[in-house]
């Protein structure tokens, strides 16, 4: 394959479009970050503002990033420059180019991890750790240079070797396998856990409904979570977008992903938070959560080691069906805006983050006091793209469809050219002009500390 594919690559089945474009956006915050997050923020209550959210504002945003990767057939950049040609806001589209590298340096970091975990798993190596051995597992693991590094280098490596195979042969037939056995492994821990004496805390932990405990930031942070849930603003949606058929209707798979994603992260806090009660360990957020506590969790229970081995193999297909999509942004734009082959396009993307990774890799030990801005590069890399380029790309995003792109486009697009009804449309342009920007924005302020809520 030389220069731009010819017939441009496309996803051949909407299970396949279903289980890539969930793939992105399912990953490591679903299986941790969303149970912590809901069990501290009024449980049920909390998923249900989350749901509020993720229907009103998620689904028009994603609609917007669909619709213009789809309308383009390019790459994010391309899809800029070709929608508003001599106009500025390719930048937007460069913009998704420079997160998803900064991103995919990072995240790959701890996906590297979760291949390490697995690996101690398989051999035993959290048998008969106390808790406070298992810190000092941790924190030994993480400020080594050479186990990180070589896990790291694994996980980029295999995602390559996906992304290099095409969208129809790697991407799709991959997420095809990977999703279906991320639901599995979820459903099966969901047994175990819930079967466990003392379990029933954890159900009421995350579904009891807390009215008292909803704040203004509570909203805040149910928006900002299914914001960065569902990989908006990073390119990855517009890539994605670009490989659907014009006869697939956007709407359907919007809905499909969204429902996907949320699903998964109910499930994960079914999966993990009963068994957290049943031992009685205060739960945590974060890396500690997956791999402090539930180390010690698996330790504790009868066939414990089958359950470690099939948790951190959960975590790894989460962040892998994740870090191919990022890659995917990088890829597509080397080969449509340099003309490279794919292989040539892969290679130099995964070689190019890398180089960036290494720098996040030894950012927990030979690099931890080199900090930029006050922060180490993961910690710079991680704020930046969280904090600053996802939400301004986002923002720009739905004001291009909103304002420039326009209602008889965005209609055309939607309908499949008058195919489908789609009778949300007003609604569409109305939230994208008016009300996601607004909630966008203060989700950036908020992040960049502008304003506390």
């Amino acid at each position: 394959m030389s220069g731009i594919p010819s017939p441009r690559e496309s996803f051949g089945s909407k299970f396949g479009i279903i289980a890539a474009t969930a793939g992105s956006a399912v990953g490591l915050g679903n299986i941790w970050r969303y149970p912590y997050i809901t069990g501290e923020n009024g449980g049920a209550a909390f998923i249900l503002i989350y749901l509020l959210i993720v229907i009103a504002i998620g689904i028009p945003v994603m609609l917007s990033e669909l619709a213009i990767g789809r309308r383009a057939q390019q790459n994010v950049y391309g899809s800029f420059r070709k929608l508003a040609p001599n106009r500025p806001w390719y930048l937007i589209g460069l913009m998704g180019v420079v997160a998803a590298f900064m991103i995919l340096a990072f995240y790959t970091v701890v996906a590297g991890w979760t291949l390490e975990y697995l690996y101690q798993s398989f051999i035993g190596g959290f048998h008969g750790k106390s808790p406070e051995e298992l810190v000092g597992m941790y924190n030994g693991f993480i400020g080594s240079s050479t186990r990180p590094l070589i896990w790291f280098f694994v996980f980029m490596g295999l995602t390559a070797f996906i992304v290099a195979a095409g969208v129809k042969n790697g991407i799709e037939k991959s997420t095809k396998i990977l999703m279906p056995l991320l639901f599995v492994i979820l459903i099966v821990l969901i047994v175990r856990s819930v079967t466990l004496p003392g379990a029933a805390k954890g159900i009421s932990f995350l579904f009891k409904p807390d009215f008292s405990k909803i704040t203004a930031t509570t909203f805040l942070m149910a928006l900002g979570q299914a914001f960065f849930s569902l990989s908006i603003g990073m390119g990855t949606l517009i890539t994605y977008g670009s490989y659907i058929q014009k006869r697939d209707n956007l709407a359907t798979t919007a809905l499909s992903v969204i429902f996907t994603d949320t699903l998964v992260a109910v499930l994960a806090g079914i999966a993990i938070f009963p068994a957290v009660f049943a031992f009685n360990i205060a739960p945590e957020s974060g890396p500690g959560l997956a791999f402090i506590t539930l180390p010690n969790i698996f330790e504790q229970m009868t066939g414990g080691t089958i359950f470690s081995i099939m948790f951190f193999t959960l975590l790894g297909v989460a962040a892998l069906t994740s870090t191919i999509s990022v890659l995917e942004v990088i890829v597509a734009f080397f080969v449509e805006e340099l003309k490279m082959k794919r292989s040539a396009a892969t290679w130099l993307a995964t070689l190019s983050v890398s180089a960036l990774g290494v720098l996040c890799v030894l950012s927990t030990s030979s690099l931890a006091n080199f900090k930029l801005f006050d922060k180490t590069v993961f910690e710079l890399m991680d704020f930046t793209t969280a904090n600053v380029l996802l939400p301004i790309g986002g923002l720009f995003i739905v004001i291009f469809v909103a304002w420039f792109f326009g209602r008889d486009k965005a209609k055309e697009e939607l309908s499949n050219n008058g195919q489908l009804k789609a009778r949300y449309i007003p609604l569409f342009l109305f939230v994208i002009k008016f009300i996601a920007p607004l909630a966008i924005a203060f989700v950036f302020l908020q992040g960049i500390g502008l304003i506390k809520l």
